[in-house]
Formats: structure tokens, sequence, C-alpha cells
């Protein structure tokens, strides 16, 4: 399906059509502010229920459904069917690697702000469980297709030393409001990665939970921040469990960022 054209959600016809980079439904006539990827993959053991996650219902027009069988193909799938303002709905956080290295050619200089309560920074020879969605950010990194000190990484709080290590040795910029500032300070847009084990573990249904994860009004806020900062370019969810609880949370999170 092209990404000119998209299926409402509302009405559920594939009548919602890009104007730029926003939809309109014109069988309902209602306006939307990204195109919707699922991504429903989960490229590690034992993640068929974040794969599965990837269907959840969100009030967004459906552009693409990235099913490959390879993570190479699914970077490159993504990257070609990438709306001009994507929302993509993982599976696990390499949904984001094809969606990040489309908009920085797109977009010149792109910030990212990575809410996650793990690194995923490991590569294949430090990762201690060899799961590729330990890995995502780290590909970005090394890919070049974002610069450390154009990355935020916020709510982590279970790091391998290994990923310690390159943090305190990148310049990357760690939690907090400060650090999202100075990570989109001069760029050009930014792309926000939100893995749900960022949050609060009572208030939303996640693959990975970790204790001490941001309030939903936390993260509310920090969004609202990343808005007003630089355009968003685009954002993308992963990392939970398939539980409809967790939409309501999800979409307050994706209207803070103005999608």
């Amino acid at each position: 399906m092209s990404t000119l054209r998209a299926r409402c959600p509302d009405c559920r016809t594939l009548t919602a059509v890009a104007l730029g980079a926003e939809y309109e439904c014109h069988t309902c006539g209602r306006l939307f502010a990204a195109g919707l990827v699922r991504v429903p993959r989960a490229w590690g053991t034992g993640g068929e229920a974040m794969a599965e996650a990837a269907r959840l219902a969100l009030p967004y027009p459906e552009a693409a459904v990235i099913d490959e069988p390879s993570l190479d193909r699914q970077r490159e799938a993504t990257a070609s069917s990438l709306p001009q303002r994507p929302l993509v709905l993982g599976g696990c956080c390499c949904a984001h690697v094809g969606a990040v290295e489309e908009l920085a050619r797109r977009r010149g200089r792109l910030a990212v702000v990575w809410l996650d309560a793990h690194g995923d920074l490991n590569t294949s020879e430090t990762s201690p469980s060899g799961n590729a969605w330990g890995m995502p950010l780290r590909m970005l990194l090394d890919a070049r297709a974002v610069a450390p000190g154009d990355v935020a990484l916020v709510g982590a709080r279970n790091l391998d030393p290994p990923e310690a290590q390159f943090v305190h040795a990148s310049g990357l910029h760690l939690d907090g409001e400060t650090a999202v500032e100075r990570a989109v300070a001069g760029a050009d847009a930014v792309y926000v990665a939100l893995d749900l084990d960022a949050l609060d573990g009572d208030e939303v249904d996640v693959f990975m939970p970790e204790p001490g994860g941001l309030s939903v009004a936390e993260a509310e806020r920090l969004l609202g921040l990343v808005a007003k900062r630089a355009p968003v370019a685009g954002a993308g969810a992963s990392g939970l469990l398939p539980a409809e609880r967790n939409a309501e949370p999800l979409v307050r999170l994706l209207t803070a960022l103005g999608l």
C-alpha cells in the first residue's frame, strides 16, 4: 500500500490520504497528525508477546505493516514505506532503526530522544543475551545515522557494564530535561523512541519491566518539552505487552508530542 493512502481507524476504509505530514480521511473527514507503521517483530528469544503488541489498536491511520524475515530487510522495508511523519509501533526497539535512518537522510541533523529502562547499546560482542533488541541504539550510532551528542537516553536504570562505559566515553546525554535540551539543541528535527518499560510498571504492561520508572504524567511533561524544543519528525513505541489498557497512556504521550 502506498504511504499516500492509509486505513482510517474510525471508518476502516482505505481513504485516509496524506496531505504532507498529516492524513485526512476522505470518507469521515477526520484529520490525523501521523501515519502508523506497524512492525510486528521482536528480534530475540521469547519476544512473541511484544510482536503481538504491535497490533494494538491506536487512533492513527495505518499506512504500512512491515513483517520481514530478517532485521536487515526490516530496516530497508521500513525506510521505503515510511510516511512523512511516522508513528512506528513495534515489536521490539529494533523497529526504530529503519525509521531513524530514513528520517536522518530526509531531515538532516536528527536528534533522538530514546526513553528506555535499558540502554540498547550492546553489540553482538558485549551482549549478555545475544538478543538484537538490546542493540538498536548502538546500531544507529555505529552506522552514524545520528551522533552521540544528539542523543538523550532517558529513564535507563539497568545498564550492562559495557553500556555504561560506552555512555561515559561517547558523549551521549543521560537522563532528564537537561539531557533532552542538550541533545536537541541545534537539531533540524527530533525522533522519539519510546520503550514503555521506561515507565512505571503499575501504569503500563510491558515485556521487560524494571522498578523505578517514570510516571505517565512525568513522561508526558518531558515529551511536551521535546515538542517545544524541536520539530517532531516522528516517534515510535515498543516493548509492550498486548494489553488494551496500554492504548490510553500511549496516546497521551503521543499527543504530548503533537501527534
